[in-house]
């Protein structure tokens, strides 16, 4: 008993001293966590928020909120302006706001859910939102981030559109528009015969009817499933396409729709008429939603990388969207895009890095070249969610053959995913049957695997932030001359991919040159250096003090043009060096750097 009890007092007496070593050792927990965080979560949020649900407008609005309230000086929310049906449409500034004004880092584009339909783009940006400000403190690459950059995130760039998908009764690929009345089928009506909710589940799925010509029966082993019926068979329903009636008794069922435009195809760059890209609407910029997003680009010329959420089918794509623009992307650029997107394809298993116009189709109009070619910011649309999640594995038979889905439904969904075939009498068909898949089936990732989808998602868009230019003041040197001058010379360098300029911003001269400026000193001269080993240099006759470089180049590619550049002497294919002659001497030289895409840096030596 007495060894026990001296025991308790030597374990009590060296506390104190454990205690002080382990503070020195422990990381940064939650001190009312009583379990174990899971690597990479949030262990014990301050907004405590569930991941396996989708959002409508008042939801994301309110964790929007709840962020912006829990951290104060990380997350703050400003209008933009309005949807066409009057709804604001919020942009989320996150960064560590103590460490410097927003506008002055380098910052990082986020929207979805341009395709109202594509649930997954306000999901995940609300989950970046939410993962940063949560982890900020406790993850240092998290910390490190915010400090040095911007993160503006925009969760629905359709918000009408979005809250008809998942409030009124849809197919799965409806409502891909947005919501502004037009008369699709040129009857002088508008939206006059949409679908009808024939059963009022808030589903709008498919009709079939017996009939003795029909090519279609039903699947023995999915009876949710139609399938055709073999040459030498005979069939037993026809298909009758989604629910409705012809309301407007025009003979025909569905065929005025809210909206049957296309929002991604309102963009300035490369727009082409409906004739010739369908979903094109009047002229580029005719909705309030695209034009919002455009005001906001033209006031944030810090924006230096962004994304795009959209669904279907597991791609990191980057632009152009025409073959006719590929001249656009050059080789240098091309080389930053295959960094990110080639390590994208290790960070979520199944999605492929492609080009739009190449890899998936030609698209005229859209975000991604408006952002890509007409910002000279480099952009990825993704689209997400792939059939190789459902078992690990891609499919060798096409859509009609396989049954994956079905399968991924009766084994891991239990049965959730579709609507059971039933009789209803219908006004002009008669005797029909009703169902089939579930609107937020397909192409919306089920619950279960959205929170890891979600995040490998955010972890791809943080890869792209992190190669966003870093500028750093690597030395500034001084030597006397003759005559009461001396020589400052300036290394400054760009640690990340990203070029705080694309090569097709240099060629078209889309965002002004980064400044470098000597402060506080009387300067005679200025001048890039463009080989110090040679002695050659190129002198600034205007303004000498703050010398214009056209670009600090980020880590890949090469040149002027891209991610190189020319300097010798040591200057490194990723650095500038700059000199100034100035009157005088002094013991020390303050430098700024001020470049709209990689940020203010400052360094006195």
């Amino acid at each position: 008993m007495k060894k026990y009890i001296k025991s308790i007092i030597t374990a009590t007496l060296c506390a104190p001293m454990y205690m002080g070593v382990m503070a020195q050792t422990a990381p940064n927990i939650d001190a009312d966590l009583t379990g174990m965080r899971a690597i990479g979560s949030p262990a014990n949020p301050k907004v405590k928020w569930a991941w396996n649900y989708y959002m409508d407008y008042a939801g994301f609005n309110k964790l929007t909120q709840e962020l912006a309230k829990a951290y104060p000086d990380l997350v703050k929310y400003e209008s933009i302006g309005k949807s066409y049906q009057g709804r604001e449409m919020y942009v989320i500034t996150i960064t560590d706001f103590k460490s410097g004004r927003p506008e002055s880092k380098p910052a990082f584009w986020i929207d979805g859910n341009i395709h109202a339909n594509e649930l997954q783009g306000t999901q995940f940006a609300m989950y970046t939102a939410w993962y940063l400000a949560e982890s900020f403190g406790k993850m240092d690459f998290v910390t490190d981030m915010l400090k040095g950059r911007t993160f503006y995130i925009l969760p629905s760039l359709n918000p009408d559109a979005h809250e008809n998908f998942i409030h009124k009764a849809n197919t799965t690929s409806s409502s891909r528009s947005g919501m502004m009345p037009l008369d699709d089928d040129g009857d002088g009506l508008v939206d006059e015969d949409s679908y009808d909710d024939l059963d009022g589940d808030g589903h709008i799925v498919n009709m079939r009817r017996k009939s003795p010509t029909g090519r279609y029966k039903i699947d023995p082993e999915f009876p949710e499933r139609m399938i055709l019926a073999k040459p030498d068979e005979k069939g037993e329903y026809e298909l009758l396409g989604f629910e409705g009636i012809d309301n407007d008794g025009d003979g025909r069922v569905n065929e005025d729709n809210p909206g049957a435009y296309d929002p991604n195809r309102d963009w300035g760059w490369g727009w082409q008429p409906d004739y010739i890209q369908g979903g094109a609407l009047f002229y580029p910029g005719s909705l309030p939603e695209t034009q919002n997003v455009k005001k906001f680009f033209y006031s944030h010329s810090n924006i230096a990388g962004a994304q795009s959420y959209h669904n279907f089918g597991g791609m990191f794509l980057r632009p152009p969207g025409a073959e006719e623009d590929a001249m656009y992307v050059p080789q240098s650029d091309i080389a930053v895009y295959d960094v990110i997107g080639k390590t994208g394809e290790k960070m979520i298993p199944g999605y492929r890095y492609f080009v739009l116009w190449k890899d998936l189709y030609t698209v005229y109009g859209g975000e991604i070249d408006w952002i890509g070619l007409g910002r000279g910011v480099f952009m990825f649309s993704n689209e997400i969610n792939t059939s190789y999640r459902l078992f690990n594995k891609n499919s060798t038979e096409n859509r009609n053959q396989n049954v994956e889905f079905e399968e991924f439904d009766r084994y891991l969904l239990l049965g959730d995913s579709y609507v059971k075939w039933k009789p209803f009498k219908h006004p002009q068909y008669g005797d029909i049957e009703i169902g089939g898949t579930k609107k937020n089936y397909i192409r919306n990732t089920p619950g279960f695997l959205l929170e890891e989808e979600g995040h490998r998602n955010m972890a791809f868009t943080m890869l792209h932030a992190y190669h966003m230019p870093k500028i750093e003041i690597v030395d500034i040197k001084s030597r006397a001359l003759a005559n009461g001058l001396s020589e400052v010379t300036a290394t400054i360098q760009n640690q990340r991919a990203i070029p705080t300029h694309s090569a097709h911003d240099l060629r078209f001269k889309i965002e002004r040159p980064d400044y470098i400026t000597l402060k506080n000193a009387q300067v005679v001269a200025g001048m890039i250096v463009e080989n110090e080993d040679l002695g050659l240099t190129r002198e600034q006759k205007y303004n000498p003090q703050t010398i214009e470089v056209p670009n600090l180049p980020g880590t890949v590619g090469g040149g002027f043009g891209g991610g190189g550049g020319p300097f010798g002497g040591g200057a490194g294919g990723n650095a500038v060096k700059v000199r100034w002659i100035v009157k005088g001497k002094a013991d020390k030289w303050t430098v700024e750097v001020d470049s709209r895409k990689g940020g203010i840096v400052s360094k006195t030596q």
